[in-house]
């Protein structure tokens, strides 16, 4: 699922991203821990990948969303 980051802090690696539905979904440095993911700003596209469903849904997984 693709996305936008609406919030994000660098110095605790942690912030929420806005998905195309409409929903913010926080998450934490574990989401970015085995990525290359070391900056992001506000506005910028991501690719995430999520675990659960409805108030249980989490983002496992944070990357640069990249056109291929």
């Amino acid at each position: 699922m693709q996305a936008t980051v609406s919030r994000y802090d660098g110095e605790t690696f942690s912030g929420a991203v806005l998905t195309d539905t409409g929903v913010e979904l926080p998450f934490t440095v574990h989401a970015v821990a085995d990525t290359p993911v070391r900056h992001l700003r506000v506005g910028q596209r991501v690719r995430i990948e999520t675990a659960g469903s409805g108030a249980d849904l989490s983002i496992t997984k944070v990357e640069f969303a990249t056109q291929i």
